[in-house]
């Protein structure tokens, strides 16, 4: 990633932008197994950062790498389901205190918050959102999913305190044309 982007996207991250802060504290998945939560995601919905504005075929890939960090690769093509494929790499650092809060590291020193607000029991589907309420990922293990369920995850994002009108779902190509492009850069 470019220093200045980097940098950037950092600041955004870390600041509270124009969002309100909410009056309740963001709830987290309760006992979440970090080793169950680890591998591919696929975003199905966000109310994106400026960096992830006109994304297609969105996928966040963990690794834990132990002692608390994450590696993740956030892939994408930029514009199109064709367009060009963007990676951006950074860490995740959990914290030893409730697994389901994270702290993005794109640029040291700062680490921008990120909270697993819902994992289903199958960990199928996720809900990743910030304590400001600004940015928020519906995610799931599938490139697809029902209007119905989906329905409900946006309910529950909504319950979550956000402005889920800003809610914008991301389109994906099949899965055999995701595969193919994920490990390029």
């Amino acid at each position: 990633m470019k220093p200045c982007f980097a940098l950037l996207l950092t600041l955004v991250l870390s600041s509270g932008g124009c969002a309100a802060m909410a009056e309740q504290p963001l709830r987290t998945a309760a006992d979440l197994e970090i080793d169950r939560f680890m591998g591919r995601w696929y975003v199905i919905a966000s109310i994106p950062t400026p960096f992830e504005r006109d994304a297609f075929n969105a996928i966040e890939d963990y690794v834990w790498l132990g002692d608390g960090k994450v590696d993740t690769r956030f892939t994408y093509n930029k514009g199109s389901l064709d367009g060009p494929l963007k990676v951006t790499n950074t860490t995740g650092y959990v914290s030893a205190e409730d697994a389901a809060i994270w702290g993005m590291q794109f640029v040291w020193p700062f680490k921008a918050d990120y909270r697993i607000a819902h994992v289903d029991d199958a960990y199928s589907v996720t809900i990743v959102a910030r304590e400001k309420r600004d940015f928020v990922w519906l995610m799931s293990r599938s490139s697809q999913m029902s209007e119905a369920d989906y329905a409900g995850y946006v309910e529950q994002i909504a319950g979550l305190g956000y402005d889920v009108s800003r809610l914008v779902r991301i389109q994906h190509s099949e899965p055999a044309a995701i595969a193919s492009t994920a490990g390029e850069e």
